[in-house]
């Protein structure tokens, strides 16, 4: 069968956690679920093709030109939570013409199975990982049409919305690389980028930790092997000429054996290669940073959060004030760029504990922060929580069509939602216009992009309200939010649903 996945262009959402005008510079990645979902496809025999239209700036017509030329049997797209209707527009236009069936896949389908199938021009969903359902799915379409035999399948039948059971035990080390040869990988880029090609990499599934905020939380860890991670990142290397990854693990070093013979074998290869991950503050030691730095890490975002012991311990972080001022300390000694994510908006935060946050972080002096409002996102345990003392799920609602696009409440804190978007843009504004920092970024910078990206950020940042400005209508830089692997994880911030 021929399948054509789509990713679509998306703008930002008032539920979103991070500012617009952060969302705006984030970056543009590729599409990673939607290219391994075409490389099982290819791998079971089939024909795929991806077309980022989000990256090439396609509307629906011209992509729809480029689909006819393909002729699909099946279209496929990623629904996250919180573009879910943006996409839907989409299916609705290109099914009408092509009249095809549509399988849809993502994080959303694990928490709205049978929401996400309600409107009638979707057929099909994927509730877990594509491996084994996709396969099985293409060939009952081809074939006997018994979907009842489909692992982890959501269909429609008798104008009943039926879900299929997922015995199989997913392997990630199993999975191909990504067909990242359907992708436009030179077009890819993220805020600090200094190389190009640049691509993304996801090398572990799940986290074990507690989070009280993160939507992985005590999920199943299931890494792919050293020799799998680095033979991937080889062929990034020879075949699509990429020369800097961002690894997108909630956790990359939670093994630390795994890890140092990762980056073992890399040194091993000589690879001319520039990488970043993401880490908990308490995964690293000396000895782990420095074979990082030797097989070419050089930013690391670390998941800190507050300046303040007693909220970590709320948010169920498990580290301590000077756990991050040690492991901040050490990155910067062996030469690898921190970043420092934050939470605005935590239970009991106030204008001064957001004050105290910000004066920690200016200490910590880190090359990069990035503060976002604490939200809750489905499948988090502050979710859970939110839908249990409220008796409403906002996300159910707004999937299925029911309410507006709004700011969720925060009831953990007596900041008003309207004052947690001012203090979070004066984070920003009050760390990055410290003369040192800026002289220090402008030294630093290593191409003229770069320089430009961070420029209209920063003035974005200063001068620009909430909105659009001159500045949008004169240079295209980026799209106005981050694409579908983004967040913390998946865009150098925090994963969308």
């Amino acid at each position: 069968m021929k399948i054509a996945f789509v990713f679509n262009p998306f703008k930002y959402k008032l539920h979103e956690e991070n500012l617009r005008i952060v969302q705006k510079y984030f970056g543009l990645f590729p599409p990673l679920s939607l290219a391994w979902a075409a490389a099982i496809a290819e791998k079971a025999g089939h024909t795929a093709e991806i077309i980022d239209a989000r990256t090439l700036g396609l509307s629906m017509e011209e992509t729809l030109e480029r689909l006819r030329e393909f002729k699909p049997d099946i279209l496929g797209f990623m629904m996250t939570t919180y573009m879910f209707r943006e996409t839907l527009e989409w299916i609705r236009f290109l099914k009408k013409h092509l009249k095809v069936p549509v399988v849809i896949g993502g994080y959303n389908l694990r928490v709205y199975p049978r929401e996400s199938l309600s409107p009638p021009e979707i057929d099909f969903g994927v509730v877990e990982q594509a491996y084994f359902t996709l396969p099985a799915l293409l060939s009952e379409i081809e074939g006997g049409r018994k979907f009842a035999d489909v692992p982890g399948l959501v269909y429609k039948e008798d104008d009943r919305i039926i879900v299929t059971p997922h015995p199989q035990t997913i392997v990630f080390d199993d999975f191909p690389n990504p067909a990242r040869h359907l992708l436009p990988n030179h077009l890819y880029a993220e805020f600090p980028t200094e190389r190009k090609n640049f691509t993304v990499m996801v090398t572990s599934l799940g986290c074990p930790m507690n989070c009280t905020f993160c939507e992985a939380g005590q999920t199943i860890y299931n890494p792919r092997s050293p020799l799998t991670v680095v033979n991937e990142m080889q062929e990034c290397y020879d075949r699509y000429g990429v020369r800097e990854i961002d690894i997108f693990d909630y956790e990359f070093p939670m093994v630390r054996d795994r890890t140092l013979a990762i980056c073992r074998e890399l040194q091993r290869r000589n690879l001319d290669l520039t990488w970043a991950c993401r880490s908990r503050i308490d995964t690293v030691d000396t000895e782990l940073l420095e074979e990082m730095y030797r097989a070419g890490c050089r930013r690391i975002y670390y998941g800190i959060e507050s300046g303040s012991q007693q909220t970590l311990d709320q948010i169920e972080k498990g580290i301590t004030l000077k756990q991050i001022t040690d492991t901040i300390g050490w990155t910067k000694e062996i030469g690898i760029r921190p970043l420092g994510f934050f939470l605005v908006g935590v239970p009991g935060e106030t204008r001064a504990s957001v004050k105290h946050t910000v004066r920690f972080a200016k200490k910590l002096d880190l090359d990069y922060v990035q503060f976002s409002k604490l939200t809750a996102k489905p499948l988090t345990g502050m979710w859970r929580d939110l839908v249990k003392s409220t008796g409403y799920d906002y996300w159910k609602e707004y999937i299925l069509g029911r309410t507006e696009e709004k700011v969720l409440p925060r009831p953990w804190t007596e900041l008003t939602n309207e004052e947690i978007d001012k203090l979070t843009r004066w984070a920003y504004v009050s760390y990055h216009s410290r003369p040192g920092f800026l002289f220090r970024m402008v030294l630093q910078v290593r191409s003229f992009d770069e320089f430009k990206r961070k420029f209209l950020a920063f003035m974005d940042m200063v001068f620009k309200q909430e909105g659009k400005s001159r500045m949008d209508e004169k240079f295209r830089v980026y799209d106005e939010n981050a694409p579908g692997f983004t967040s913390r994880y998946q865009k150098s911030a925090r994963l969308p649903h």
